[in-house]
This record gives structure tokens, sequence and C-alpha cells, in this order.
């Protein structure tokens, strides 16, 4: 059935083209996986836009929907029952930022953030018409520009570009100039291989552009309601020189709705090319041969490095993929950037007004993400792994020992823990006084554990981020990966205690972090420095007692600190005892200590260890 055209770029327009956009990348989402061969040949880059679509899709509706059942409905600022046009276009863009996916759904997201602006701007006149959408054209293809720190010819932003150009060029309402868009952006994506030589031996155009004019076809069918004919892209055979190898076509235009609206079927569930966070599984499924023809011109073509010295194929290059959100301000951001930069490359970071997308690759993913959490709030984090398999096991070595089924990884503040958690079965990672570790001496221990299941114990309620990061990694490379979030090794040992490795892993995971859960820690430290505290103004060289954190006692003496911590925390009950000594602590307060639980609270037991340089006089917990 044919499209209802609309005339102007109102709220409707919004629903309408991204509703169409949505379908027209659903029935191309395979076709586009299969030619994606730059910046990095992983098969996802048709499902990422979908995906990013979809987002888009689902806030407009929601913005719909919320105007139909409330106070802005009939005499509303859009209208009866539906947004304004502004708010339309906030919640498209406000969608595809927060669901943006891969490089490519990011670049797009930034897109339509871009034409979002213009056409909610606060203006006197209205950015609605042809003029209006000829502005969202050229800012949108500006800004996504500006995003990208080292644009690439022959890429989406080529293709964007070209569209905005073409735009300019046109008079006319938003039909008009939606089609020159349309027919400036498919003259530029088959002119894609000519400025990308990683395109031309691969023999196809960038897919990232493909999903773009997919995307402006399905606005011409909003402002016309006749979709636009097959996109002319099949390539000539491409083959190396003197090689006399030669690479399948691929049909840049197949499954796009013909005139008229009728569409070729689509090509099965277009959500199943995309792996969950943190999944660990190859980024490659399996599709037509066109996919496997391409991404083998990308990978074995004479002179990859001369010809693409600035955009390294997928095997010279990073070996994973970053995106988070972001919460900073603008100045955190600029310098994230900078930081991003020096880690990877194919770095896109889109948005504004606080919410950020960030996306980059890089070998050191943990880094990445603890860019962003000096710059500001990083969530909903996906880090995929590109290889095949483990990227520190490939490339012709000799097959890895066979990999246990579980193991135990903890942080742990010193020696002498240390040493206690390796007795008990565990891998340490060693956090030194001032020196906490990052989140790739975290993915090392994991790795070194050799296991298929990992329980991950941080002990630290300073390092929860750092040792997300460094799960996400680990369960990009394949292993199974559950955070415990510990924040005192004391709850780390009662942790380990239950440990069992022949009960199923969630039922494991369940019962250690039940007993971390039910046990509460202290610490006995030195201040550093003068501070005000929840129990009033301490002095650099007082004796601190923090309980679950919190500094609730402040005094002058170690034994008298401690006793007056352990008796608050007695008061709630308890069973089990847990002292662990640093090596400043004084000789006598474990045996004063142990008689005062003796006395004070009978059928309490005490357990002592020696933690060595722990940073805190005292480790305290109560079970």
């Amino acid at each position: 059935m044919a499209q209802v055209p609309q005339t102007f770029f109102d709220a409707l327009a919004v629903r309408t083209w991204c509703g169409l956009a949505l379908t027209a990348l659903g029935r191309a989402r395979e076709e586009i996986d299969a030619i994606n061969v730059y910046p990095v040949a992983d098969g996802d880059t048709g499902t990422n836009l979908y995906l990013t679509m979809e987002s888009a899709v689902a806030a407009v509706e929601a913005a719909f929907e919320g105007h139909e059942v409330g106070p802005g409905g009939p005499g509303g600022s859009g209208g009866a029952g539906k947004p304004s046009p502004a708010d339309a276009a906030r919640a498209m863009a406000h969608g595809a930022l927060i669901g943006a996916r891969g490089n490519s759904g990011t670049i797009l997201a930034q897109l339509l953030r871009g034409m979002a602006q213009v056409l909610a701007a606060d203006s006197d006149t209205a950015h609605t018409d042809g003029a209006g959408l000829r502005l969202a054209f050229r800012h949108a293809a500006d800004s996504a520009r500006q995003a990208v720190a080292h644009p690439v010819e022959g890429t989406v932003l080529s293709v964007a570009s070209a569209a905005a150009d073409a735009a300019e060029t046109t008079d006319g309402g938003c039909g008009a100039v939606a089609r020159a868009a349309y027919e400036g952006a498919r003259e530029a994506l088959a002119a894609t291989p000519a400025q990308l030589a990683v395109l031309e031996r691969a023999g196809v155009v960038d897919a990232g552009g493909r999903g773009l004019v997919a995307v402006l076809g399905a606005l011409v069918e909003t402002f016309t309601g006749e979709a636009p004919g097959a996109v002319p892209g099949r390539l000539p055979r491409v083959g190396h020189e003197g090689s006399g190898t030669s690479h399948a076509r691929v049909d840049t235009g197949a499954g796009t709705a013909a005139p008229g609206g009728v569409s070729s079927p689509a090509h099965g569930d277009p959500r199943t090319g995309s792996l969950p966070l943190g999944a660990g599984e190859a980024a490659f499924d399996s599709g037509p041969a066109a996919r496997t023809d391409a991404l083998a011109a990308a990978a074995t073509g004479p002179g990859d490095v001369d010809e693409c010295a600035d955009s390294p194929l997928e095997q010279d290059g990073p070996a994973f993929e970053v995106i988070y959100l972001l919460e900073a301000e603008d100045d955190a951001v600029d310098r994230l950037r900078t930081r991003l930069d020096g880690l990877g490359d194919s770095l896109v970071v889109v948005g504004g007004d606080g919410l950020w997308n960030v996306h980059v690759h890089v070998d050191d993913a943990g880094a990445a993400v603890e860019a962003g959490v000096e710059a500001g709030r990083p969530y909903r984090i996906r880090i995929t792994h590109f290889g095949l398999g483990d990227v520190h096991t490939r490339g012709g070595e000799r097959p890895p020992r066979e990999r246990v089924q579980r193991a135990v990884v903890a942080v742990v503040p010193g020696e002498g823990l240390a040493g206690l958690y390796s007795e008990a079965g565990a891998t340490t990672v060693l956090a030194r006084p001032g020196e906490p570790p990052a989140s790739g001496e975290m993915v090392e221990a994991v790795r070194r554990a050799h296991a298929r299941e990992v329980v991950l114990l941080p002990n630290d309620a300073d390092l929860r981020h750092t040792a997300a990061a460094a799960a996400e990694q680990a369960r990009a490379e394949g292993i199974r990966v559950a955070l415990i979030p510990t924040r005192s090794a004391v709850q780390g040992i009662a942790a380990l205690a239950v440990h069992e490795p022949e009960r199923r892993f969630d039922e494991d995971v369940v019962s250690m972090t039940s007993a971390a859960g039910a046990t509460r820690y202290a610490e006995v430290a030195l201040a550093e420095r003068q501070s005000w505290t929840m129990a009033g103004i301490c002095q650099a060289g007082d004796v601190l007692g923090l309980i679950e954190g919190d500094v609730s006692v402040i005094g002058s003496d170690v034994t008298a600190a401690a006793e007056t911590v352990l008796d608050r925390m007695l008061s709630a009950g308890g069973e089990l005892v847990t002292l662990v000594l640093g090596d400043e602590a004084p000789e006598s307060i474990a045996d004063h200590l142990e008689a005062r639980v003796r006395e004070g609270h009978l059928g309490v037991d005490t357990v002592v260890y020696r933690g060595g340089r722990q940073g805190a006089l005292l480790l305290i917990g109560v079970e």
C-alpha cells in the first residue's frame, strides 16, 4: 500500500519517517551486514543501524502515546493528541542516542540529532518546510563529521555530505529536497569504492553509507508517498593484480522497496545479528557468500598497509569495540576525546546537553571505560571482542591447555591476604596502598585463572567500575564472569568460605553473594589530613574507625578505637568476627579484641589473619 505523503516536517512526518526507515533497514539488514568491511569487517553494520533506528522509533512512539493520554492532548502544543514537531524530533534524536550501536549506528544517531536541532530550534521561523529541511541536512552532515575524531572519505560521512550538498542546490518543498538529498547520497555511495581502497578490493560500497541511503529513501517515501527504486550498486568483479582471483559482486539495492511500496521479503529477524553485552561471541554470523568474499578481499589484498595506512584493517587494529552512555559536562568530554584518541581509533563521541554516546576501538577496553569514569558517569557499557576465539592464543601458537571449569579472582590489599586467598584456591590481584589495580590487571588475572567460569571479587567499593570493565572485557573473550560487588576483603573472605566449584554456577554465585552481603565490614586507619567526617572534624594522624565506609569513631588510641567499632558492630548481633591485622597494628590488639569478644559476646567466634602491608591498620568483619 502506498504511503500517504506528508507536506511538512511535522510530528506525524517524524513518526512516519522513523517507521519507514526501520522497515527499510530491516529489509536491508542482512545485505548491509554482508558488505561490512570497514572500519572492521565484523559483519554487523546493518544490524547496528537497525537497532539504533529501532530505539529512535520507540522514543517517538512513546512521545505520541504520552500526548494521547496526558494533559498535552487536545489543545496541547502539538495539536490534538500528538506532540509538537520539536518534541517529536527531540524524541527521535534522544532515542537514537541512547540506543546507538556500533560505529555507523553512533554516526546515524548524530545525523538524526543534527537534523533535530534544526527542526526543534527556538526561532520565529518554522523549520518544517523545504528550506528548513535543507538546513537540517547541512547541520546533520557537519555535526556528524565533527563527532568523528579522524573523518575518512568514502564512508557514511561522505554520503551524508553529498546529500546535504545536493539538498542545498534544490528549491521546492520537503519532497523535492528529500529526493535531491537521496539522489546525491546514492551517487556518493557509488563513488565510495574509489575513495577507500579496502572497499574497492572487496568489490563493495560502504556499508554505513548504504544504510544512510535506505534511511533517506524512507524520507522520500514520507514526503512523496513513493519509495525510490532499487539502488544500482552492482560493482564490477574486482581481482587482485596478478592473482587472477575475482570476488562476488554485491548488489547494494537488493531488498529495497519497489515503487508503490511493495517490498521484497525480509531476511529473517533483524535483531539476531546483535551481540548482547558481554556475550563474548564472535561478531560474525552466517550469511550470504558475498560476505565471505568481501571479508576475504578486505583481508588479503596486497598493499593493505600502504594503501590504508591511516585506517588499518581489523587484523592490525584494536581488539575491542567499547561503547557506553556518559553523563558528563562539555569540558570533561573534550578531555575524554583527547584521552581516547590516544588509546585507539574509530573514535566517535556524539550527544550533548550532559548526555553522550561514546564509541571507540581499543586494545585496552578497561582503560577506555576508566577514562569515562574520570569524565563523568558511564553506564550501559558494551564491550565487543572483534576476534574469533581468544585474541591472546591465536596466530599459529600451540593450542592452550584445557580450561578448568571455575575459578575465583580476587583483589586483595596485602601480601598476607594474598597468601590466604591463594591457599583457598583464588587467583589474586594485589592492591598496594595508594596503587589501586587497573582493569587490565584484573583481566590478566582472569586469563591466568584459565577457567570457563570466573567469580570476580573486587573487595573495594571504589573498584566497582574498574571491576565491571574487566568483567565485560573477559566476557567479550568468551569467559563467563560473575561480579560480586564485595566492598572489603573481609566480605571476600566470607564469600570464598562458601565457594563450592561442584555446584551449578548460578547457585554458587548466589551463595557467595549472600555470604558477602551478610558480612558487615569496618576498618581502623590513620587520617592523612584534616577533614570533615560524619563523626566530626578529624586532624592528620587521628585514628579513624570506619563502619561500612563511613567514619563513626575519631580517637587517638588504635586499640580503644577498634574496641568502640567492634562493640557497635556486635550490638546488631553476629556469629563470627574476622580480624585482619596490618603490619603497623599494635602487637597486642588481636589478643585484646579476642578477649573482649569472649567476655562480652557469648557464642561469637573470632578468627585472626595477618594482612601485611594493607593500608588500613585493621580490617574487621562481622558475619
